[in-house]
């Protein structure tokens, strides 16, 4: 190997090296009932990397669908994105959870029901409390609808991924999930809280 090879291969690391330390992702996690539902609008944003279904905010180690969904492990469905903050801000991530939720009930989203269907957002990081507390705030100034907010804000604890089979079941079982989603009154209910801007 010459030297202007090494030269070369030398650059390429260093630049390699320099890019990822540049590249520095952060992680989300929100609760908005079904977690099939909340993969999608997400999935949809560019500097979103990747999002998991899972459960998070309750005692149980290591939980089952089954037994979250049998409402007993304290545990409520999630999902938890790694993001790009140089592309989308947490803010911004906020705006997409509001709109893709109905902040009036307490446990229970659209026709499921149990603590297990809670919503929330579960902050990481003091910046991300203080993000979300400041949407929270700014929901209650502008929302269209009265009935209060029940959304709960907390500290993010341990999540669980969920089983394979529910990791992008909006992609791997379309009819199913429309079907459910339709079924469940989700976006109707949506509409109705959000108007033209809900997400879907």
């Amino acid at each position: 190997m010459n030297l202007n090879t090494l030269l070369a291969t030398a650059l390429l690391v260093t630049s390699l090296s320099i890019f990822a330390a540049d590249t520095k992702t952060e992680i989300a996690t929100f609760a908005g009932g079904c977690f099939w539902c909340m993969e999608p609008p997400f999935d949809k944003i560019d500097g979103v990397i990747s999002t998991t279904s899972g459960y998070t905010g309750g005692h149980q180690a290591s939980p089952t669908y089954k037994q979250v969904s049998a409402g007993s492990t304290g545990h409520t469905e999630a999902i938890q994105l790694e993001y790009d903050p140089a592309k989308v801000s947490y803010e911004e991530l906020l705006s997409v959870f509001w709109k893709n939720i109905d902040p009036t009930t307490a446990n229970s989203q659209f026709c499921d029901h149990g603590s297990q269907y809670r919503s929330g957002i579960f902050y990481h990081n003091d910046a991300q409390k203080n993000a979300a507390e400041k949407s929270l705030s700014k929901l209650n100034q502008t929302k269209s609808f009265d009935e209060p907010v029940v959304t709960e804000i907390t500290a993010a604890s341990t999540f669980y991924p969920a089983e394979e089979y529910h990791q992008d079941y909006y992609q791997k079982n379309p009819l199913r999930y429309k079907y459910y989603r339709f079924a469940c009154g989700r976006d109707n209910r949506l509409e109705q809280l959000w108007g033209d801007s809900a997400k879907k």
